[in-house]
């Protein structure tokens, strides 16, 4: 690799300092509400017995994904946005496309184990706690955020072996495969056939596996189960809703050549800031036992300082 830029321009969102100070409103308050959400399921999950199966043990988990997914994007933009910055080192760079696509494809992964669960919890309902205990859960997990690396060690590997000359300004937020690799001074079409294989072509795969999954799991439901059909069917409702999230916006950036597209901006900050948000809200909103916890939890908590108040 022959490179001699050290430092890339990001173009953000807006050059104009007023703009960038409300963009910095915004997503602040994006981001502190995705911390909340997702935290209040990890703590809720964590600390409530009833929530000790292996459907909220996975929910808890995609939650530390989630806040992990939003991080990796949202500080770096913070703080761009806060200081009126915009440049980023090529180490940096070239690290944020690491934990970007870490994350990003671990909670693809993630998906994958979730869709799984829901089908043996669905044709297996009398073994379910027996084939789901803790080792295979941990186990599921572990291999969700191993498949998230693997993908992401070969996205860095590809970049890594382009040669970087000349032009550095890269048209988005934050550092991705899309528009680093236009900036390379080499012949990029293998590089880019082959990072589009992927990352689009796997995202796509396995979208179109995990809809026929929970079409299968859906007419299940909807002819041989009666005793918890209801919450069966919200429950794979809000993983379908979360998916489609999740996998659609994704689908839009890799699953074609790395062309600039005017919504490209949009779709990414619908990808690493709304989807992160909205996940926590999703299941909780769809989930009463989840909502009832959170209600009496925070009735508690509101209690107990007024109290102290006095």
């Amino acid at each position: 690799m022959n490179t001699t830029v050290s430092e890339f321009i990001l173009l953000g969102l807006s050059q104009k300092p007023s703009v960038q100070t409300f963009l910095f409103l915004i997503f602040l308050a994006v981001y502190i509400t995705t911390w909340l959400g997702n935290l209040t399921i990890i703590l809720v999950v964590s600390f409530v017995p009833q929530f000790h199966t292996p459907m909220y043990f996975f929910l808890a988990n995609l939650a530390v994904i989630d806040i992990s997914d939003s991080t990796v994007t949202s500080i770096k933009m913070l703080w761009d946005l806060s200081s009126h910055t915009n440049t980023i080192s090529f180490n940096w760079c070239i690290a944020q496309v690491f934990f970007f696509h870490f994350t990003g494809g671990t909670v693809v992964f993630f998906l994958v184990v979730m869709v799984v669960d829901r089908y043996i919890a669905i044709y297996k309902p009398l073994q379910y706690l027996l084939i789901m205990h803790p080792g295979v859960c941990v186990g599921l997990v572990a291999g969700a955020w191993l498949g998230g690396f693997a993908h992401s060690i070969v996205q860095v590997a590809f970049i890594l072996q382009l040669p970087f000359c000349g032009p550095n300004i890269l048209d988005n937020f934050y550092c991705d495969v899309p528009q680093l690799i236009k900036l390379a001074c080499a012949d990029i079409y293998i590089t880019e056939l082959l990072m589009v294989s992927n990352s689009g072509f796997l995202l796509t795969l396995i979208f179109c596996v995990l809809l026929v999954s929970y079409s299968v799991i859906l007419i299940k439901i909807r002819t041989h189960v009666t005793e918890g059909k209801h919450k069966a069917l919200s429950t794979c409702a809000a993983q379908i809703i979360v998916m489609s999230l999740i996998f659609i916006p994704g689908m839009f950036i890799y699953d074609r050549p790395f062309q600039v597209f005017p919504g490209d901006k949009i779709v990414s900050v619908c990808y690493t800031f709304i989807t992160p948000m909205l996940n926590p809200m999703i299941f909780t909103l769809r989930n009463r036992e989840m909502k009832d916890t959170i209600r009496k939890l925070v009735r508690k908590m509101l209690s107990f300082l007024m109290k102290e108040s006095k």
